[in-house]
């Protein structure tokens, strides 16, 4: 019986050490138009800073890398160029997370969101 519970615990700690470091790794938005100022919002499950051409979120989750998540970016702050962390959206994921895209302004009402 205890050399059962022993494997038990040693498949649960390989397991848990082998699963993937996606959530450690940072997720990118690159915007097609830069924001005129910082703006910061949750999507995704984490917080996203966007500065310039970049919106970048460091806590990530794993649904932060979603279709979800590029599609609440692009609402909010415009079309997007690239995203991806671990791995990166492909043109045909690109182009449906752009289908929501808002039209830019340069108005402040955008970092008050």
């Amino acid at each position: 019986m205890k050399l059962i519970t022993l494997a038990a615990a040693c498949a649960a700690v390989f397991t848990l050490a082998s699963a993937p470091a996606f959530a450690a790794e940072p997720v990118i938005a690159k915007l097609q138009t830069p924001v005129a100022q910082k703006v910061k919002f949750i999507a995704g499950g984490a917080m996203f800073v966007c500065e310039g051409d970049a919106c970048i979120a460091q806590a990530t989750t794993s649904a932060t890398l979603g279709a979800a998540t590029c599609k609440t970016i692009a609402g909010k702050v415009g079309p997007i160029a690239a995203f991806g962390g671990y791995k990166s959206f492909d043109d045909a994921r690109l182009s449906d997370c752009n289908s929501v895209a808002v039209a830019r302004t340069t108005s402040p009402q955008l970092a008050k969101q």
